[in-house]
């Protein structure tokens, strides 16, 4: 008959066993989640969901549903059909928290109709071409670069070649339009700009792995960018970038060979340190710490990348500008709203903090995340302007 030991030892063994097992469903969770996490901060969405509600149009307004984005003060953009379509809204007229609704103006419908159903926020304002957004003489050109020819806008100052140019970097995920809202204070300001697309754009040549690298890669197409303008007659260059835009210039600033061609930085809610971004979004994600960190872990392990998704690791610790603040060598205006709900403010405070020589900070409030423009556009053509004459 077996012993009383020998029992308890038997069930001390299952409850092990039992617990061995849920530690490794708990890992297995983990690991999932920390992978799904990873590949969707590099992986491109085409997907572009309708986000806001059109109640009614009427003359010179349109009634939305209220959203953290409908209710913002200042100017904006609503895409139509799927993004075939395009209007442009103006200032909140009317704002009802109770019905869930908020009047604004409507500045013009660009193409497509607007009309009652579906349609998706975007921060740009000017969702055409320069030429028709702006009333600015553009021509369509290609940029060469590693993975193909990049489609890009050229809006000359004047006639005839130009010494000075400005390379238009726009945000992850983002369309070529959100750069138009520079373009005015550039070309008054003397300078050509090139609004190129870089891969794994849609419409634009996809990197060898399809992922997005955090600028470690995509800087090569501002490289190529820059290439274009000085076979074009550029003396000098300057770079503006938004959010991963940002991130992008910043590798370029310090990896190309052309770096000395650029005399000039102008960053609005720019990614300073992946990490801390990251760090961010999982949190928004309601990820638990420990799994936000093995995603980012992740994203720069050899071994992972095949559950990633990149041909070669991620160094997140190559994209932290607070660290390698010494690096710099060029004159950077930073503007970063403190209100950011998405790229935190505090790496850029803090890049300013430590280099007061070359970065010139101006903070925003109220504005979310690369909507200083849209909020105040004169107060920031008047920064920008002052900063390109200075």
């Amino acid at each position: 008959m077996p012993s009383r030991h020998l029992s308890l030892r038997r069930g001390a063994a299952l409850v092990g066993a039992a617990g061995a097992v849920m530690a490794g469903a708990s890992a297995a969770g983990s690991l999932g989640a920390a992978t799904y996490f990873a590949r969707r901060v590099l992986t491109p969405d085409p997907r572009r969901p309708d986000d806001t509600e059109v109640l009614s149009v009427e003359d010179g307004s349109v009634t939305l549903g209220l959203t953290e984005n409908t209710r913002l003060p200042g100017r904006y953009g609503l895409w139509l059909d799927g993004g075939e379509g395009h209007a442009r809204l103006g200032q909140v007229l009317e704002l009802d928290e109770a019905a869930g609704r908020v009047r604004r103006e409507l500045h013009g419908v660009d193409c497509g109709r607007l009309a009652t159903g579906f349609a998706r926020w975007n921060q740009y304002y000017y969702g055409l071409a320069p030429s028709a957004s702006l009333g600015l003489a553009c021509e369509d050109v290609l940029v060469r670069s590693d993975v193909g020819d990049l489609p890009a806008w050229h809006v000359p100052a004047g006639t005839g070649a130009n010494r000075r140019w400005a390379v238009l970097v726009h945000g992850r995920g983002a369309r070529r339009e959100e750069c138009l809202r520079a373009v005015p204070v550039l070309h008054r300001a003397g300078f050509d700009c090139l609004v190129p697309m870089y891969r794994n754009d849609i419409g634009a040549p996809a990197s060898p792995d399809g992922r997005y690298n955090l600028g470690l890669s995509e800087w090569r197409d501002v490289e190529a960018a820059m290439v274009h303008a000085i076979d074009h007659g550029a003396e000098e260059v300057v770079l503006v970038g938004w959010s991963m835009g940002g991130a992008i210039v910043l590798q370029a600033l310090v990896r190309s060979w052309l770096a000395d061609r650029v005399t000039r930085v102008v960053l609005d809610a720019p990614v300073i340190d992946w990490a801390d971004v990251l760090r961010h979004q999982a949190a928004l994600n309601r990820l638990p710490g420990p799994v936000g960190a093995l995603g980012r872990s992740l994203i720069g392990r050899r071994s992972a990348r095949r559950l990633v998704g990149v041909h070669e690791p991620i160094d997140v610790a190559e994209t932290d500008w607070v660290a390698r603040a010494d690096e710099l060598a060029h004159p950077v205006l930073l503007i970063h709203s403190e209100d950011d709900e998405f790229v935190p403010a505090g790496p850029s405070a803090a890049l300013a903090a430590k280099r007061p020589d070359l970065v010139r900070y101006v903070p925003w409030r109220g504005a979310r995340h690369t909507k200083e423009w849209n909020q105040d556009p004169q107060r920031w053509e008047q920064v920008v302007g002052d900063f390109l004459c200075g």
